[in-house]
C-alpha cells in the first residue's frame, strides 16, 4: 500500500487510479473525503474520471488506512490537516484539481485562498463553512454533545444514528446505508472525537472572498447540513458555479455518484480547455 512518509509526521495512505493514455500527461485530480470517511467513498467516481485524470484518493490522518501512529488528541488540528493536504500537493509536484467532500471542502476553501498556485480548481462537494449548531445537535444523537455520543455509541453506532438524521433519505438503498455505516464504523473513535472538537470551532467564511481559482459547488437542494450557508458560499466566492442535486440528503457523494462525477469531469475540462466525454 502506498504511503506518504514524512519525518516526525503521521503517515498518510493514498490510492492512485490512473487509466489515462500512457503517452499523455494528464492533470491530477485529488479526491479528499470528509469526516469519519475514507478514500473508499469515492470509489464509484473512479470509472467516470480516471480515463481523463490521474486520480489520487488520500485518507485523512488516522482515518481509512492512514495508520494511527500518533496521538489524535494532541496532533489533530486544522493546521495539521491543511499541512497534510499540502504535502499531498507537493508530492504530486504540479497544480491539481481538488475535490473536497464536506470537511474536505472546508479545507479546500482555505487551500484555494492561501496556496492557489498549487490548485487548478476547487470543487466543494456538500461542503459547509462551519458545523452549524443544528448539525452539532443532530450529531449529538440526543446525548450531551457530539463527543459524548461518539464515546457512548462507538463509531458504527454513531454512524447508524447520523445516517438516518442527515445523510440519507428514508427511501435510500438499505444496503448502501448499511455499507456506509460499516465503513464509517472502521474509524477509530478517538480520532473521530478529536476531529469533532476541531470541526466544532471551524469557520472558513473569511476565506471565501480570497478564493480566486475556478470553483464548482455540488450541493443537495435545501441540504440538511449545508442549507444554512449555501447562500454565503454563492455570494462569497466570485464566479462559483453551483449545481444543486434533487435531494436534501447530505451523502450526495454516494447517492448520486454519476451525476457528481460527470459534473466534476466537465467542469475540470472547462478549466483545462478540453472536452471531457465520460
Amino acid at each position: 500500500m502506498p504511503f506518504l512518509e514524512r519525518p516526525g509526521q503521521p503517515r498518510l495512505h493514498y490510492v492512485i487510479d490512473d487509466f489515462t493514455n500512457p503517452w499523455e500527461r494528464k492533470p491530477w485530480l485529488v479526491l479528499q473525503h470528509g469526516y469519519s470517511r475514507s478514500g473508499v467513498f469515492f470509489k464509484q467516481w473512479v470509472p467516470y474520471l480516471a480515463r481523463h485524470y490521474r486520480i489520487i484518493r488520500p485518507d485523512i490522518r488516522g482515518l481509512g488506512q492512514s495508520p494511527l501512529d500518533f496521538d489524535p488528541h494532541a496532533q489533530i488540528s486544522v493546521e495539521a490537516l491543511l499541512a497534510d493536504v499540502t504535502a499531498i500537493f507537493d508530492m504530486i509536484g504540479e497544480p491539481v484539481h481538488y475535490v473536497g467532500e464536506s470537511l474536505g471542502g472546508i479545507l479546500g476553501v482555505v487551500l484555494a485562498a492561501t496556496v492557489p498556485e498549487k490548485m487548478r480548481s476547487l470543487t466543494m462537494l456538500a461542503s459547509p463553512l462551519t458545523i452549524p449548531k443544528a448539525t452539532q445537535e443532530a450529531f449529538a444523537c440526543g446525548y450531551e454533545n457530539w463527543q459524548v455520543a461518539l464515546k457512548t455509541l462507538g463509531s458504527k453506532g454513531w454512524s447508524d444514528r447520523v445516517n438516518t438524521a442527515t445523510r440519507f433519505p428514508p427511501d435510500a438503498d438499505a444496503e448502501l446505508v448499511r455499507w456506509y455505516a460499516e465503513e464509517c464504523g472502521k474509524s477509530n473513535v478517538e480520532t473521530l472525537i478529536a476531529l469533532s472538537r476541531v470541526a466544532c470551532g471551524v469557520n472558513v467564511e473569511p476565506y471565501l472572498a480570497k478564493v480566486q481559482v475556478p470553483t464548482l459547488g455540488l450541493y443537495p437542494t435545501a441540504g440538511t447540513v449545508t442549507r444554512f450557508e449555501e447562500q454565503k458560499i454563492r455570494d462569497g466566492i466570485k464566479g462559483i458555479r453551483v449545481v444543486n442535486l434533487p435531494t436534501p440528503a447530505h451523502a450526495i457523494q454516494v447517492l448520486m455518484p454519476a451525476e457528481c462525477a460527470t459534473t466534476t469531469l466537465h467542469f475540470c475540462g472547462l478549466v483545462d480547455g478540453v472536452a471531457n466525454h465520460g
